[in-house]
């Protein structure tokens, strides 16, 4: 999960077996406005400093629902989530 500063950097990263597959968090599910796609591919080409882009994945950083009352997200927010996941996937491994 690297969706807020406290999550901090990704040197942590360089301690992963080479056989191992990266799914950086980088989309939260706690608010529901969209993180800007250039912030992530900038954010994703970081991670690649320590593990190859070829290894890396994104996803949202949890679930939609990670507390008992839920998150503040509607349906349609859930979804521009995920569209912007998959959008900014495509950008980054064509």
């Amino acid at each position: 999960e690297y969706d807020d500063e406290r999550s901090g950097g990704f040197e942590p990263l360089e301690a992963v077996a080479d056989d191992r597959i990266v799914v950086l968090g980088l989309v939260t599910t706690k608010k529901p406005s969209l993180e800007p796609a250039a912030e992530l591919e900038r954010r994703i080409g970081e991670a690649a400093r320590y593990v190859p882009k070829e290894r890396l994945a994104l996803s949202p950083q949890c679930g939609f629902a990670s507390t008992w009352e839920g998150n503040r997200l509607t349906a349609d927010d859930q979804r521009r989530k995920l569209d912007l996941v998959a959008t900014t996937a495509r950008q980054v491994w064509p």
